[in-house]
């Protein structure tokens, strides 16, 4: 299908959408009906009438999670990374993983877009007018940046990163966000406030459906997001220059907020309500963004997340990433591993790697442990590494994707307290399973579970399901007769 270059032309393809035209007001309700749409699968929410928003002024909801398509669950998913809107898990998985092996294709520049249809510039570039909700109660304030992707390069231009983290708006004019390490965000503005200078920023709004995927995906050092998503999509993207800063970002945006983000960490920054399901309590020190510009197109759309117990956009976007980036490693490690999947109902707390069923033929004498060793000494070289508290290496008969047959893998193939291998290491510490000494240390334990099954000579016991306990025949037979 022809590639979506656009959030207007997404949102004409998607056609899952429930447009909400009654006045809502920003403080709690708008987050409300969001995470309503998440728990009951429902259309995407775009609101067009938003208290305190000026005129035209839209707010898109649930922009990248699970579809209320009847059989099209990804179908928000697939049309963002330029698949058919019928792409299954492992289809998406595998696409782009696959796009990891190709040479990356490099932006272009373009002179005008339809971002600069409004050029706000000094005391006219504030947050007053646009869509800034409260999104969940006990917030520390509203959340403007949520499914945005922030643009930055190094002091020395030699890398430009695009990513997200949440951003909390402090005034019209200032927001604060995390900037925490090892992320690469941290890392660009570390190297500004080491040389004692506020590090540029872009913060982009709308746009490319596939950027907040990709710019939320662990790439490795040295590979920038914009160069990967060219080769994802087979064209290269087009961007247009900033006003007031030297970067450059989608001319494809629906908004670009510009400015400059400070060397020291004094804007108090959170709770929020996050991927785990729950809302912190802690607070921290973060860097201040002070807006100097702001540009938009006419009738402006902002897209928002609103993070809580799945399946909202963190654990899509953040699972189907993290999942191709350990697929790609592994396969560059000619490992016999046939995909990988972050279950989205394990809110990005687990890695499932499946295995060929056969994959004695190519390894003879190695053992389901030693098997399970090697892949987890490769994944925990990966940048994504201290976001996996848990990982379980399955065969591949079972479809990882799918909930209910995972759980009974999980259950009957997951031994009570052996075939694991724990080792220790940094974490995030908004992964809710760790215990909060070790959440504030970043430090914590990790295990890999060995749940591969035996072969066929030491035992294997054949799945007794209509799939596999009866012969091919016979279940055609059924199938043919099924309905009458």
């Amino acid at each position: 299908m022809a590639r979506i270059k656009d959030l207007r032309s997404y949102l004409d393809a998607l056609g899952d959408l429930r447009t909400v035209d009654r006045l809502v007001d920003p403080d709690l309700e708008v987050g409300a009906i969001i995470r309503r749409s998440y728990e009951t699968v429902a259309p995407a929410p775009l609101f067009t009438n938003i208290k305190d928003t000026a005129p035209g002024f839209r707010l898109l909801g649930a922009p990248g999670a699970l579809s209320s398509a009847p059989g099209r669950p990804l179908a928000r998913i697939g049309l963002s990374l330029g698949l058919d809107s019928t792409a299954g898990a492992r289809e998406i998985v595998d696409a782009l993983a696959a796009a990891r092996t190709r040479a990356p294709l490099p932006p272009v520049l373009v002179d005008s877009a339809p971002c600069k249809q409004n050029i706000l510039l000094g005391k006219d570039a504030s947050l007053e007018r646009f869509p800034t909700p409260l999104l969940h109660d006990g917030d520390g304030g509203p959340y403007v940046n949520t499914w945005g992707t922030i643009v930055a390069r190094t002091p020395d231009g030699s890398f430009t990163n695009w990513s997200i983290a949440r951003i909390m708006m402090a005034d019209d004019t200032h927001m604060t966000g995390l900037v925490l390490h090892p992320q690469r965000i941290a890392q660009v503005w570390q190297q500004w406030a080491d040389r004692g200078e506020p590090m540029p920023f872009a913060l982009v709004q709308g746009g490319e459906p596939a950027l907040p995927f990709v710019s939320g995906m662990p790439l490795p050092d040295g590979v920038e997001e914009a160069g990967y998503l060219g080769a994802l999509l087979g064209e290269p993207l087009e961007l247009v220059q900033c006003e007031t800063v030297d970067l450059q970002v989608p001319a494809s945006a629906e908004i670009v907020i510009e400015g400059h983000l400070s060397v020291e960490r004094t804007g108090l920054e959170g709770p929020m309500g996050e991927f785990a399901g729950y809302r912190p309590n802690e607070t921290s020190l973060q860097p201040v963004y002070t807006i100097e510009a702001i540009t938009h197109r006419d009738n402006p759309i902002w897209p928002t997340v609103v993070e809580g117990e799945p399946v909202d956009e963190y654990h899509t976007a953040t699972g189907l990433t993290l999942a191709a980036e350990a697929l790609t490693a592994l396969r560059a490690a000619t490992l016999p591993v046939t995909s990988a999947w972050e279950p989205f109902d394990g809110a990005s707390h687990i890695l499932v790697v499946s295995v060929a069923t056969d994959w004695r033929d190519n390894l003879p004498g190695l053992s389901t442990g030693d098997l399970t060793q090697r892949i987890t000494d490769v994944l925990a070289t990966q940048r994504f590494e201290y976001l996996v508290p848990r990982i379980f290496v399955l065969d591949d008969d079972v479809d990882a994707s799918h909930t209910a047959e995972l759980m009974w893998a999980l259950a009957t193939r997951v031994h009570p307290t052996s075939r694991r291998i724990v080792r220790e290491g940094k974490i995030l510490p908004l992964l809710s399973v760790y215990a909060p000494e070790e959440r504030h240390a970043w430090q914590g334990p990790k295990v890999t579970y060995d749940a591969l099954v035996p072969s066929a000579e030491e035992g294997r016991e054949p799945r007794s399901s209509f799939r596999f306990i009866f012969p091919r025949e016979v279940q055609q037979r059924v199938l043919e007769h099924w309905n009458g």
